[in-house]
């Protein structure tokens, strides 16, 4: 059927690069912003699972900081306790040496000041109340990580240490604020220690808390080595999440540059029909003509 009012052919035609159009629209989206989900309707599904993903992510990150946070603390105690066995060892060298009997009594003199100075050094950085350490209590010790006692008896801190619930590890309570250490740092209700190094149990008071500090610090080790195992896994899980979402979401750029260029060509021939068809009509003026 021959028609002027109607021209069928050209509305097919239209319809192609209007299509061809849309689609070169959405490849150039993708393109320039590197996702494959610029709207929520090109992959609904994808959308959905890509959003719980990125969320787990974010925990999985938030837990790896808590791990590395964790390992700084136990670093921090561990060095500290470094120093405290530096310090016991000097004085069972004082003690050692006060027992030398061509020391004179100046001499042992000496030795005592360094010794109740060196008690005063694990008074300050072990700290603890009157109650527990006796004489006045040492409120705010050097043995702290961001305003936290190191040495204190209060409950060991849990912390998260994976994207689920329950995942989560409570590093030990190291408390040096009893058993031999007490015996070396408690005083009392005069300010005076209780344990001189002269005391005949003395070194065996400083071998016993060698012994407690080293076990502490042990103790310590084997959580830090946990957390260090903890890290390293956070860190592959959060490398395969970031895998996972970037192939959901992430443009391949070759390939969508290859539909780029075929919706181009299919829009500008699309569109060079177009202009064919518009000029069927003009058949009708040739037989009007005649």
């Amino acid at each position: 059927m021959t028609a002027i009012n109607t021209n069928l052919q050209a509305m097919l035609a239209a319809r192609n690069p209007d299509q061809n159009q849309q689609l070169l629209g959405r490849s150039l989206n993708r393109l320039s912003s590197g996702s494959k989900i610029v709207n929520p309707a090109d992959d609904s599904a994808g959308l959905a699972v890509s959003s719980k993903l990125d969320a787990q992510s974010l925990r999985v990150q938030a837990a790896s900081t808590n791990v590395q946070n964790a390992i700084s603390y136990l670093q921090t105690s561990d060095d500290f306790m470094g120093g405290i066995t530096k310090i016991l060892s000097r004085m069972s060298e004082l003690t050692t040496m006060a027992k030398d009997l061509t020391k004179s009594p100046s001499d042992v003199a000496v030795y005592s000041k360094e010794f109740t100075s060196l008690q005063d050094q694990l008074r300050t950085t072990i700290g603890g109340s009157a109650a527990e350490i006796g004489g006045t209590g040492v409120g705010a010790p050097t043995g702290s990580f961001n305003g936290m006692e190191l040495f204190g008896s209060a409950p060991g801190i849990t912390l998260s240490i994976g994207q689920a619930v329950g995942q989560t590890l409570t590093l030990p309570t190291t408390d040096l604020r009893s058993g031999s250490m007490l015996n070396l740092i408690q005083q009392d209700a005069g300010g005076n220690y209780t344990l001189t190094f002269t005391d005949a149990n003395a070194l065996d008071a400083i071998s016993d808390t060698l012994q407690q500090v080293a076990t502490q610090r042990a103790t310590v080790g084997g959580v830090q080595s946990r957390l260090n195992l903890a890290s390293a896994t956070l860190q592959v899980e959060n490398e395969n999440l970031s895998s996972t979402i970037s192939r959901i979401r992430d443009v391949d750029v070759a390939q969508e540059s290859t539909q780029l260029a075929k919706y181009n060509i299919l829009v500008q021939s699309g569109t060079s029909m177009l202009a064919q068809a518009n000029q069927t009509p003009n058949a009708v003026l040739k037989l009007l003509q005649q």
